[in-house]
């Protein structure tokens, strides 16, 4: 039976919107992209939007996985855009963007997982836009040394993979993807030169305890970024809610990765991979 937790104080969101927003539903809507921000249902997206930035999805709105706690949708993907790329460059620029991040659905159905091309659209991005900075989000790739470095070659300024949760929640949460085979792709991210970053979400039944590991673990293999926000259950067919994390949790978690030594965390309600991600990766000063 579903559970039904009322939300508290702090969770209360101001949605906002404006010239901004409307610019970026344009741009979005005219160069056919996709953004996490739509279809994860992020709860970030008027505040984003409104400050004239997005998270584009490349490789399709169409998940070959389905984990517990995402919205995306899940089945059998649209063959790969391979004009993706230079339209996703050409909006960067149209937004004047300082600062992109880009995310992806799981490409299990393509030989290289999408690998090569995650590559065609960093290089694009680069080119049209050279002084952007560049974040991804990227899958695991099966833990594919081959795969990975393909991304790692391409030199965007942050690599980014999420563990989502702690250890033992692992098997309930995730599709497919387990919590080794994830420290494995962001191992290999920092020992190619990169700067790696990882995210959890909070309040699906972890312990303090449980977190502390996983940020330990995160900072044995030099994972350098780390954001942490509390779970919103999207839609009914995803994992109940737990817990409501408290924001003094959420402050305590950030100065113990700090004292842990990650150069940047972002800890809070409504934190996600990519969130106020151009700040964090000024404050972090790498």
């Amino acid at each position: 039976m579903a559970k039904h937790i009322r939300k508290p104080e702090w969770l209360k969101l101001k949605l906002d919107s404006g010239e901004n927003f409307e610019k970026v539903k344009q741009t979005v809507k005219t160069h056919q992209l996709h953004t996490i921000c739509e279809s994860g249902k992020c709860p970030n997206k008027c505040k984003c939007w409104t400050l004239g930035t997005a998270t584009f999805m490349i490789l399709g709105d169409i998940c070959t996985r389905s984990c517990k706690f995402c919205a995306t949708k899940t089945g059998k993907p649209l063959p790969v855009d391979k004009n993706e790329p230079m339209r996703l460059a050409e909006s960067i620029r149209l937004m004047n963007l300082n600062y992109c991040v880009v995310t992806s659905v799981d490409r299990d159905d393509l030989p290289d997982k999408g690998a090569s091309h995650w590559k065609e659209c960093i290089l694009a991005i680069r080119k049209v836009n050279p002084t952007t900075k560049i974040e991804v989000l990227i899958p695991d790739f099966d833990g594919n040394p081959e795969w990975i470095q393909s991304v790692c070659e391409a030199k965007p300024d942050v690599i980014g993979h999420n563990l989502e949760t702690v250890k033992r929640l692992t098997p309930q949460v995730r599709s497919r993807a387990n919590y080794e085979t994830s420290l494995k792709t962001l191992k290999h991210i920092a020992d190619s030169g990169n700067v790696a970053k990882s995210g959890i979400m909070v309040g699906i039944g972890e312990t303090q305890e449980e977190v502390v590991e996983l940020m330990k673990d995160l900072r044995s293999i030099d994972c350098k970024l780390f954001t942490i926000g509390q779970y919103l259950q999207p839609t009914p067919q995803n994992i109940d809610v737990e817990e409501y994390i408290h924001p003094d949790m959420f402050e305590y978690y950030k100065q113990k990765g700090l004292e842990l030594g990650f150069k940047a965390v972002e800890s809070g309600p409504y934190v996600r991979s990519s969130f106020m991600a151009e700040q964090s990766f000024i404050n972090s000063k790498l």
